[in-house]
């Protein structure tokens, strides 16, 4: 009876979304009441990416630009993963507090509050799929209404905790990158 007692209690908790560590989801286009999209710099949708921005090259960060956010927008944040990579998806870049008003970074950019990578780092690191693979990395620029509190150095976790809330709108880039 103890027994059945337990596996009840299991099944419950289980059923009521007990997991308090799980990481919100990111927000998908189909949550963004807007888009708006990247109109330049070093990284084309579909198009491979430059060895120099990845662990091959230089392994800076590459230049972006985009068009105006919304009205409303009071921050700009930046992320760049890579979904396909072997562990689940791998952070390369977080960059928050961006204003409104800028439409672009330039190669190598500090700009922003940099946050964490999934490489251990602060700030961009470079495509550096296994060999023989091609990958690729989407790059999310949120138009936020609210400012999302996140400071120089914030872990992907408290990043995607912070982006999961509803954007103004989402601007996504995808280039590809084989070794």
């Amino acid at each position: 009876m103890r027994l059945l007692a337990l596996a009840l209690a299991v099944i419950s908790v289980a059923a009521c979304g007990g997991d308090d560590e799980a990481e919100p989801t990111e927000p998908t286009e189909a949550t963004s009441t807007s888009s708006f999209t990247f109109t330049g710099g070093d990284v084309s949708e579909g198009e491979p990416i430059d060895p120099r921005f990845s662990c091959d090259g230089e392994n800076v960060s590459p230049a972006l630009a985009w068009e105006e956010p919304p009205a409303g927008t009071v921050e700009l944040a930046l992320v760049v993963d890579d979904p396909d990579a072997p562990g689940g998806s791998f952070i390369h870049w977080v960059v928050a507090g961006l204003p409104p008003e800028q439409r672009s970074l330039e190669t190598g950019s500090q700009e922003g509050r940099q946050g964490a990578n999934d490489a251990g780092g602060t700030g961009w690191t470079g495509p550096c799929p296994p060999g023989g693979e091609t990958h690729g990395y989407v790059f999310t620029l949120y138009a936020l209404g609210d400012p999302s509190g996140l400071k120089a150095g914030a872990s992907a976790k408290d990043v995607r905790a912070a982006l999961s809330k509803r954007p103004l709108a989402l601007g996504r880039l995808t280039g590809t990158y084989e070794r």
